[in-house]
């Protein structure tokens, strides 16, 4: 029987993850909004293009209604505002809040074996509230903030050694945010560490546009953030699960002792299979490295702090 994954919010991140999906034959998609008739329009013109792309997944909109993600196995939650400029993803918390823990119970209690893959903004804070309000366990709660942060940080590379992206892989740990941690130790093109191929100087200069890379594109488009590279990559880890590919991706999950972080949604390197996050992995970090992931951890922790403040 076919996989099943249910895309929540039909803005341009849930229909471009709900195209991916179809696309490369993962699943059948529902596609919920509460925008009467998008969902089902945007669902409707995917189908259309099915023909075309050559697939043959089922494509189904609808509005604010979640007994059609029954017995999903994969659940994307992208509800909520997007930036604008001179937002930071600070700034949506009280918002998209409110959205998140509405819109996981409804989706929780009728597909109640998913996995949860989380993109709204605040990341780390939005995978706080999910895990709460759906009860599930922690395995099968992950945040995409690492997969798109290494996406950009290896894109950059790619581009400042006019070398093929294929090539490239970057790691990328911390919270989703201006605290986010490169490791260019850890990155590398065909197997060598980018500290052998490029300057300090131009690392640190692919380092800062990777942390600002989200406000870059924001300040680009004026209307409103990127959805491309963020549903790509929320679709490598759907991927990863519904095939259970054990592939080894950073992700926001909840730490219990791992890295010196207890009960708190930070990005570090995960196996993810068909149980969601399989095993989380600790590299070895040097001091200034640990001092960043504990900089970032403690701005995650303020957040989750102000969050629970508000509520």
């Amino acid at each position: 029987m076919r996989k099943k994954a249910t895309v929540i919010g039909a803005g341009n991140v849930g229909a471009t993850a709900a195209m991916r999906l179809a696309e490369k034959e993962l699943a059948d998609v529902v596609l919920i909004d509460v925008l009467e008739g998008v969902p089902a329009g945007k669902a409707l013109d995917l189908t259309e293009a099915a023909p075309v792309e050559k697939h043959d997944a089922k494509i189904i909109g609808a509005t604010g209604d979640y007994s059609e993600a029954k017995d999903s196995d994969i659940i994307i939650i992208t509800a909520g505002i997007p930036r604008k400029p001179g937002m930071s993803r600070d700034d949506l918390l009280s918002t998209n809040v409110g959205i998140m823990g509405s819109v996981t119970k409804e989706v929780a209690a009728v597909a109640p074996n998913a996995t949860l893959i989380i993109v709204s903004n605040p990341l780390d804070a939005m995978c706080h509230v999910a895990y709460e309000a759906s009860g599930f366990p922690k395995n099968r709660v992950i945040g995409m903030a690492g997969v798109l942060d290494s996406a950009r940080f290896r894109a950059f590379i790619a581009m400042e050694l006019d070398v093929s992206v294929e090539n490239t892989h970057a790691f990328v740990l911390g919270g989703h945010g201006d605290t986010m941690v490169p490791l260019p130790r850890y990155s590398t093109v065909a197997g060598i560490p980018i500290t052998e191929l490029i300057s300090k100087e131009r690392i640190d200069a692919l380092v800062e546009r990777t942390r600002t890379g989200g406000a870059e594109i924001v300040g680009l488009l004026k209307t409103g953030s990127a959805y491309y590279a963020p549903a790509s990559a929320a679709v490598e880890m759907a991927e990863a699960i519904l095939k259970d590919k054990k592939k080894i991706l950073p992700c926001a999950v909840c730490l219990n002792g791992e890295y010196g972080i207890n009960d708190l949604f930070i990005g570090v390197p995960v196996k993810l299979g068909e149980n969601g996050v399989e095993e989380i992995i600790e590299i070895e970090l040097t001091d200034s490295e640990k001092k960043a992931l504990q900089h970032s951890a403690d701005a995650v922790r303020q957040l989750v702090e102000d969050m629970k403040r508000l509520g």
